[in-house]
């Protein structure tokens, strides 16, 4: 088969489209053939040399992908081969076939296409596990998404839409935050020019819950943002690794921080988040409520463009690759 790989770490142009080994799977794996893979900000890191797959991963980028099985692996039961699927992977989908432990596997959803499939599994997991998992947003409650024409920034709009939140997000352009708009976020914000802080506590009178993909850069202004009882979940550090925290007004605000990373998760925490995406997320896809959001989509020898698209941060939602 044929691979997107990293001779050497470096610039989008070290992306090398090359034959590699087909895999095999394992015990509780399916072979997939990928039909389309995403781009994530961790295969720009990937590709700079920052960011490795974790011990036993395929080598090559992609965190996640659609396609059909090809072959199951002994003591895999529920699934066939032919089956339509997208999945989370740990890395590999810049690839003609990757290997995919059962439990990370997910039906093509109905009414979804089977290419557009690939934008889902990455930002739907970490969403739904973040938001809802571990900061448990509820109906009636409010969430500040920062990045919120992001890939993972227009799927949290939607799902918090549909449990009835209100949502406030961030984002660089008033172009983008008219579609955040479109998706149903109640507030948007244009941090080149206003004060999210601000402008949340004046609308909302605080958030219950933030997703933050900026880290450091965000964290005391972060803290300020949330409501008595409000969380905030950490799962980006575009802003850096080391801040200052007030600790004086996380006990006032009784307030909690988690961080969490979903690539080097165990098989078996991954297989619980997948299964709670299957019975909670699937059903609002298929009937129609949630969309994926794709901005474009290239054949995967043009990975060099689609990194160079992401790094720009011009795109809104999701960037795919074909194969």
């Amino acid at each position: 088969m044929h691979a997107i790989t990293i001779p050497e770490p470096g610039g989008p142009d070290a992306l090398v489209w090359a034959e590699v080994p087909d895999p095999v799977p394992a015990e509780g794996e399916v072979l997939v053939e990928v039909a389309a893979t995403a781009v994530n900000r961790a295969d720009l890191l990937q590709r700079q040399g920052f960011y490795d797959p974790p011990p036993g991963a395929s080598p090559y980028p992609g965190l996640e992908c659609s396609g059909r099985i090809a072959a199951l692996g002994p003591g895999v039961s529920g699934w066939s081969v032919g089956d339509e699927v997208c999945a989370l992977l740990a890395g590999g989908g810049y690839a003609g076939k990757v290997v995919v432990p059962a439990g990370q596997l997910l039906p093509v959803p109905k009414g979804v296409g089977l290419v557009e499939a690939a934008a889902l599994p990455e930002v739907v997991c970490t969403v739904w596990s973040n938001v809802f998992m571990i900061a448990h947003l509820r109906p009636g409650e409010r969430l500040l998404v920062h990045g919120g024409s992001s890939g993972i920034g227009t799927m949290a709009i939607q799902l918090a839409k549909a449990v009835g939140a209100k949502v406030a997000v961030t984002a660089g352009s008033e172009d983008k935050l008219a579609k955040c708009r479109e998706l149903g976020a109640d507030l948007g914000i244009n941090y080149r020019e206003q004060d999210f802080t601000a402008e949340v506590r004046k609308a909302f009178g605080g958030a219950d819950v933030i997703l933050d993909i900026m880290g450091a850069k965000y964290l005391g202004r972060n803290v300020e943002a949330l409501a008595v009882n409000g969380r905030l979940a950490v799962i980006g550090l575009q802003g850096g690794v080391k801040g200052e925290l007030d600790l004086g007004r996380m006990l006032a605000k009784r307030a909690a921080i988690t961080a969490t990373s979903l690539r080097g998760r165990p098989l078996e925490e991954k297989a619980a988040i997948v299964a709670a995406v299957r019975e909670h997320v699937w059903p609002l896809l298929e009937s129609g409520v949630v969309r994926p959001v794709v901005d474009r989509t290239l054949p995967v020898r043009k990975a060099p463009e689609a990194h160079r698209l992401v790094e720009a941060s011009t795109h809104v939602g999701k960037v795919l690759l074909t194969l």
